[in-house]
C-alpha cells in the first residue's frame, strides 16, 4: 500500500508540473526519482506539507464587485481600457490576461493599489485579504517573522505559544520564527503572507500567482485550502490543474474589453471552440 502511494504521488506530481516552466526542474526531479524508484527501497515520505486552512468571519451577502469603465494606464501607456464586469458572492475568478501586467494591473487596481479611472464597488459586506505578486513592500522591515505576523492576530491569537504553533504549521519551527522577513526566500515569503491570509479571516481573497515562488508540496496544500474555502476568489495563475480545480468564472482580458465566462470550468473554457476564436480576436494587435 505504501509503495503504490508513494508511485502516486510522483505521478501526480510530474503530471501536474511537468509542462509548468517555472516548475519544471523539480518535475523532472521527481520523475527521476520514480524512474529509479526500488519497489522494495521505499519509505516514507519526507516532504512536508504546509496546512493552508482558510476561514472567513462572515459570510458574503448580495453583492461582490461590480467594475464599470475601468481603465488603467502605467507610465502613460494604457494597459486596461474602458472594461466592465461583475463578480457574485460565489464566484471564484480567475483572470486570464493576454500578459502578467493586463491581470496584475487589474488585481492592483481592485485593490486599490494602483492609480486608475472608473469604479470599482465592493459589496458593503466584503472584507479582502490581498496576495500582491511582488511583496517586497510588505518585507521591507528587519522584524522577525513571529513579530511581524503578530500584528495581524486578534487579541485572542496575540499569544506567542498561538503563534509559534501556527506559523510551525506552516513549516518555521523553533528558532526559524525568530528569522528576520527581510532575509527570508521568496517561497519563505509568499508563506508568511498566506499565514497573514488565515489570520485575517476575510471572505474575498485577492492573489496575484499565488504558487509563484513555492515548491510543489506547498502549491498542493494551497491547491487544497482554497478548494475547501467557502467564500469568493479572485486569482491569476498560469497553473492549469489551479485554475481547473479552484475557478467557476473565468474573465479574459485585454487592452479593449472583456470576454466573461460564468459557471464554466477552465477547461470547457479552453475547449470552447467559439469562445477561443473570440479570445484570439481579442487579443489581436
Amino acid at each position: 500500500m505504501l509503495k503504490q502511494k508513494k508511485i502516486k504521488q510522483l505521478q501526480e506530481f510530474v503530471a501536474r508540473f511537468s509542462a509548468n516552466a517555472s516548475k519544471s526542474r523539480q518535475a523532472t526531479s521527481r520523475k527521476k526519482m520514480l524512474d529509479k524508484i526500488e519497489l522494495e527501497e521505499i519509505v516514507p515520505s519526507s516532504r512536508k506539507y504546509p496546512f493552508i486552512n482558510f476561514k472567513a468571519e462572515r459570510e458574503i451577502g448580495n453583492d461582490l464587485l461590480t467594475v464599470e469603465n475601468l481603465t488603467v494606464k502605467i507610465d502613460g501607456e494604457t494597459i486596461l481600457d474602458n472594461i466592465s464586469f461583475i463578480l457574485r458572492p460565489d464566484d471564484k475568478t480567475a483572470l486570464i490576461g493576454q500578459n502578467d501586467i493586463q491581470t496584475t494591473a487589474l488585481i492592483r487596481a481592485i485593490m486599490g493599489d494602483i492609480d486608475y479611472e472608473g469604479t470599482v464597488k465592493w459589496g458593503v459586506t466584503t472584507s479582502q485579504s490581498y496576495l500582491p505578486k511582488d511583496n517586497s513592500a510588505d518585507f521591507a522591515g528587519g522584524e522577525s517573522i513571529l513579530d511581524w505576523l503578530r500584528q495581524f492576530a486578534s487579541k485572542e491569537e496575540d499569544d506567542n505559544t498561538f503563534l509559534r504553533g501556527f506559523l510551525g504549521r506552516m513549516l518555521f519551527s523553533g528558532d526559524e520564527v525568530n528569522k528576520p522577513v527581510n532575509v527570508l526566500s521568496g517561497g519563505e515569503k509568499v508563506r508568511v503572507m498566506l499565514s497573514k491570509l488565515m489570520l485575517l479571516k476575510s471572505n474575498v481573497l485577492v492573489l496575484d500567482d499565488p504558487t509563484n515562488h513555492l515548491d510543489l508540496e506547498s502549491i498542493s496544500s494551497l491547491n487544497d485550502g482554497l478548494k475547501n474555502f467557502k467564500e469568493s476568489i479572485i486569482f491569476a495563475s498560469h497553473d492549469h490543474e489551479f485554475i481547473q480545480t479552484l475557478a467557476n468564472h473565468i474573465i479574459v482580458l485585454s487592452k479593449n474589453g472583456v470576454i466573461d465566462r460564468i459557471d464554466e470550468t477552465y477547461d470547457e473554457f479552453l475547449e470552447n471552440a467559439e469562445v477561443q476564436a473570440k479570445v484570439k480576436e481579442l487579443w489581436k494587435d
